[in-house]
């Protein structure tokens, strides 16, 4: 039994650790750049587009880590480029759904990824690709397998939302995915699960999936056989800084970099998770990770010239207070007169509520028709650390908050126009959502794009839900969830969890707005020259 028990704790760790789970600037006063000796890369006939995704990375603490010289290689790029330090993610601010919106251009409405955790109505079960070992034990480890493996990719990301990879390879054009969450192509790859674990599951040895021409997703799928060294249990099974930066340098030696590269650099996320967003050891490894692979040019000069290269962050982390008692909010509590199902079970006639806690936010849904939602918001109104409170009525968005009677609705279409160009029609009280309108002009506060960014969760997947989000300082906890006391989280509107850093170099251009919701459009142009 022990055995199996240990067995069953590597098999989670493997799907965990699979999904992970402006102007120019004044730079007079950052690190000088470090050569590197030239190791005779060739010149490229076209300049290939690199985009560097480094997890949780934040303006504030990238710039730190610079000034003491601790992310030369960062500094370099950003002394030699443009930097634009508040680019709004998407919602929710986790992982999986902002790479879907980077890699297809669109919110989740039109991508249909919700969060790391959520629940599918048409399937009646719990959708998990990850969060962590407490939880992961009490669900099912083959579908947990298969939905971060296979069908987030292959099923589940809406095959009418195009990724940049399948754009691109219409167009003729060959791109590349180093450990990307999100990956899914025209090319078939065939991902090997290592033998051991297949042998001893109910898993298939392998998975066959569609990517860009280039796929490497840690040891399930690499290009450097050297690499290997990376993909021991302990390194996370290749999805490591080390892994991604291996095997991004291979192509670039290789002289097979092709129009596009997106390399996933993921370990900064786990350790601002436990140890809180102002810890700069994640910054400093992320950047060794970049000075290896603008070290396969043969020197870092050469690198920017050959290239056009991005980092980016995908989303920010917000401080969680350190007393677990006032720091952790646990909905079950507010919601005790419903039954709610457990996460080990599958969802059963007599359950009435499932909760998707993503970090900070959540998903409530009322599988029961006698349910009202109405009802929910007012049992939930009471804790007044809930930031948002959100439910769909109709056409429009009905949000709230806790401890507030106030509320304010809005919809797409309308007199009022945002910064982004978008328009609304939007009635009740704007301050629950930081809203400042003068006219017919809609200026966003602490919730940056944020009536797109929350009608995008609303309509992300079908049922009857309400969104809640929390106050910065404090998490989200369901059944079996990580929670993060004196660490971090993310996942809320907030902008302490929405803004990120972007360094560009190579190119004079920019996205149309700084959202990473318009990276695709501007990654095409530059790519598909």
């Amino acid at each position: 039994m022990k055995a199996k028990r240990n067995l069953l704790a590597v098999l989670i760790l493997l799907c965990l650790c699979v999904l992970g789970i402006g102007c120019k600037t004044d730079t007079s006063d950052r690190v000088d750049p470090v050569k590197m000796k030239s190791g005779g890369i060739t010149d490229w006939k076209e300049k290939p587009v690199i985009c560097l995704l480094i997890d949780s990375i934040m303006d504030k603490y990238l710039r730190q880590a610079i000034d003491e010289g601790r992310a030369p290689a960062m500094a370099f790029l950003l002394k030699n480029g443009h930097y634009y330090p508040r680019v709004v993610s998407s919602f929710p601010t986790m992982s999986v759904t902002i790479d879907s919106s980077l890699m297809t251009g669109t919110y989740a409405d039109k991508h249909h990824v919700p969060g790391l955790i959520w629940y599918s109505s048409k399937e009646n079960r719990m959708i998990y690709y990850g969060n962590g070992m407490k939880e992961a034990l009490k669900i099912d480890q083959t579908q947990v397998a298969m939905d971060a493996v296979y069908h987030l990719n292959q099923v589940q990301l809406n095959k009418k939302t195009k990724t940049i990879h399948e754009e691109l390879a219409e167009k003729g054009k060959d791109s590349a995915s180093i450990n990307g969450i999100i990956f899914r192509g025209t090319t078939e790859h065939t991902l090997t699960m290592p033998k051991w674990v297949a042998n001893s599951t109910k898993l298939p040895h392998q998975f066959q999936v569609t990517g860009p021409k280039w796929l490497s997703y840690a040891t399930l799928a690499q290009l450097d056989r050297a690499n290997d060294r990376n993909t021991r249990i302990w390194d996370k099974f290749g999805m490591n800084n080390a892994f991604t930066a291996q095997e991004t340098a291979y192509l670039i030696k290789q002289n097979q970099l092709p129009s596009f590269t997106i390399a996933y650099v993921p370990e900064n996320d786990n350790l601002l998770h436990r140890k809180g967003p102002a810890e700069l050891d994640g910054v400093e490894d992320a950047d060794k990770a970049v000075q290896e692979m603008l070290d396969a040019f043969g020197s870092w000069e050469q690198a920017l010239k050959s290239a056009v290269w991005m980092v980016l962050g995908d989303s920010a982390q917000s401080y969680v207070y350190d007393n677990r008692d006032q720091a952790i909010i646990d909905l079950r509590r507010l919601l005790y007169p419903y039954r709610i199902a457990k996460i080990n079970q599958q969802v059963g006639a007599g359950d009435q509520l499932v909760i998707s806690s993503n970090e900070r936010m959540a998903y409530v849904y009322a599988i029961d028709e006698a349910v009202s939602l109405p009802d929910l918001i007012h049992l939930l109104k009471s804790e007044e650390r809930l930031d948002i409170i959100a439910m769909k009525d109709g056409k429009y968005i009905r949000v709230t908050a806790g401890k507030n009677d106030e509320m304010i609705s809005f919809r797409p279409g309308g007199k009022y126009k945002d910064e982004y160009g978008q328009t609304w029609t939007i009635s009740g009280d704007p301050g629950l959502m930081d809203l400042t309108i003068k006219g017919d002009r809609i200026q966003y506060g602490k919730y940056p794009d944020g009536l797109a960014r929350l009608y995008g969760a609303m309509h992300s997947h079908e049922g009857r839900f309400v969104v809640v989000t929390v106050q910065p300082g404090y998490e989200i906890v369901g059944e079996g969830s990580p929670a993060h006391p004196n660490g971090g989280a993310h996942g809320s509107l907030h902008e302490q969890d929405s803004l990120v850093p972007l360094i560009v170099t190579g190119t004079d251009t920019r996205p149309e707005t700084l959202r990473i919701v318009d990276m695709k459009a501007w990654i095409l142009k530059l790519a598909g020259k």
